[in-house]
């Protein structure tokens, strides 16, 4: 399986989301990273409404 790295932008909803994932990635046998640099796969995360969200 993959090393997967998530990197995790814009508001606080998308943390929580990130978490889920790598969740969802380490129970499907990823290895979840916090290390982009020795990732295999970069996830990024961001959100296009950072103003409205607030």
């Amino acid at each position: 399986m993959a090393k997967v790295s998530i990197v995790t932008l814009g508001c606080p909803k998308n943390a929580v989301d990130s978490e889920g994932l790598g969740g969802l990635l380490a129970a499907r046998g990823h290895e979840v990273s916090d290390e982009v640099d020795d990732a295999e796969v970069v996830l990024v995360n961001t959100c296009g409404f950072i103003d409205p969200a607030r």
